[in-house]
């Protein structure tokens, strides 16, 4: 029986009306996380992708709508079970997690992958686009199979690299190996092969890493250094491959170097760390004067990673730093601090060779003996400055460049920075 004309708007009208009733706003936009079901998000989900704000900031009011509408997107395309949440957290109603992810900054966006948080935050266009583009990213399959052996050797020598072999894809370590990928996949290639022959796997690793043979059925992985800036040598696994956290914790060692590269993507993440900057700026083409300076930073100064940050530049783009030092792409290679106040130019960069001389260069930024110096002059009269003071030479104070790192940080223009806040 067809309906009349009643009926059908009649239909029409409740099924306008059980909608209306059954929709709920708070399904659609990012998941609101808390202390009650963070853990469990975390622990269920391949990918979270997490915008801790407070509702007082502009900023955190700005980016919100523009998060939740990529949360539904990121949803519609993504929809499986335990691959990807986008979540948002009340830093104001949740203050134990803002103190427990270290949130610094309003509003701060994380990922976490495979319930670890990432060590880089999100510093990307805020843009629905771009967080669809990023989370897409984040869940492309980070390692790159190869078909033959000899496909290694043709690899880009100035990248690190982990290099998995496994009898078949469906093994569980290859899993952990994967699950270790995502995490490292910013700092590392992974490249993988299934099923070689084990002589010819044994061959090539006794060749590249080590003499030791591997039994028939284990799974190895190996970490290749950067060739072109490092005398490291080709290192194999010798750990529990079934185990995630022991295989994470070495592979963060080897992709992430003491010695990093600062760029303009990630000057701003380095400068938050708060940490001074020990700084070789080099010529693009040298490599020469990177693995001497990476090789003293190793012998001499590994404990003090956790003082300061070692890095390179390339002086033709961080042109503005030496500029300030009086310097110029001719005068490299040189080495310099920046203490986010004051840049110090090492005296003569060939003195680095000297045992001992560049550890007390950093003593003496410590000591602010740098600092003392550059304003009145060497703590031990010179004959010089003898000379001065006897014919009354009146010696005015210098001032040391200006840091120029330091206006790389995070802008008062994109975030509510709460250390200005407390």
């Amino acid at each position: 029986m067809i309906p009349n004309l009643a009926s059908r708007r009649l239909l029409f009208l409740l099924h306008i009306w059980f909608s209306c009733l059954f929709f709920n706003p708070a399904d659609s936009g990012a998941v609101q996380l808390n202390s009650g079901n963070i853990d469990s998000t975390l622990a269920s989900n391949e990918l979270v992708f997490i915008n801790f704000y407070a509702d007082w900031c502009r900023f955190s009011n700005m980016l919100a709508p523009i998060f939740d509408e990529a949360a539904d997107k990121v949803t519609a395309d993504f929809p499986t079970p335990g691959k990807v949440v986008m979540g948002k957290v009340d830093c104001d109603k949740e203050g134990s997690l803002s103190s427990r992810f270290h949130i610094t900054k309003y509003p701060t966006l994380k990922l976490f992958q495979n319930g670890q948080p990432a060590k880089r935050e999100y510093r990307g266009q805020r843009s629905v686009e771009a967080f669809h583009s990023f989370v897409k990213k984040q869940l492309e399959d980070p390692t790159k199979e190869f078909s033959s052996l000899k496909d290694l050797e043709n690899l880009d020598d100035k990248k690190r690299m982990l290099i998995g072999y496994f009898d078949r894809r469906d093994n569980p370590d290859f899993n952990t190996f994967r699950r270790v990928a995502t995490n490292l996949k910013d700092d590392c290639q992974f490249h993988v092969g299934f099923g070689f022959a084990h002589e010819a796997i044994n061959s090539y690793i006794g060749k590249a890493a080590s003499q030791q043979m591997h039994p028939p059925g284990q799974s190895i992985v190996v970490f290749r250094p950067d060739k072109a800036t490092s005398n490291e040598n080709d290192e194999t696994f010798v750990g529990d491959i079934k185990s995630y956290d022991e295989l994470n914790i070495w592979a963060t060692e080897k992709c992430v170097p003491l010695v990093r590269e600062i760029t303009f993507e990630n000057a701003e993440e380095l400068t938050e760390e708060g940490l001074p900057f020990l700084i070789l700026f080099h010529r693009a083409d040298d490599t020469e004067s990177i693995k001497k300076y990476k090789d003293v930073i190793n012998k001499e100064l590994m404990d003090e990673k956790h003082n300061v940050n070692f890095l390179t530049a390339d002086g033709g783009r961080f042109s503005h730093p030496l500029h300030h030092l009086g310097m110029s792409q001719s005068d490299l290679p040189l080495i310099a601090i920046d203490s986010f106040r004051h840049m110090y130019l090492f005296p003569k960069f060939e003195d680095m060779d000297i045992p001992g001389k560049l550890r007390q260069f950093l003593q003496d930024l410590y000591s602010g003996k740098l600092h003392r110096e550059f304003h009145y002059g060497p703590d031990t009269p010179t004959e010089n400055t003898v000379n001065l003071i006897e014919g009354n030479v009146d010696k005015k104070p210098t001032t040391p460049p200006e840091s120029t790192f330091k206006k790389l940080a995070p802008s008062k223009n994109r975030y509510t920075l709460l250390r200005d806040e407390l």
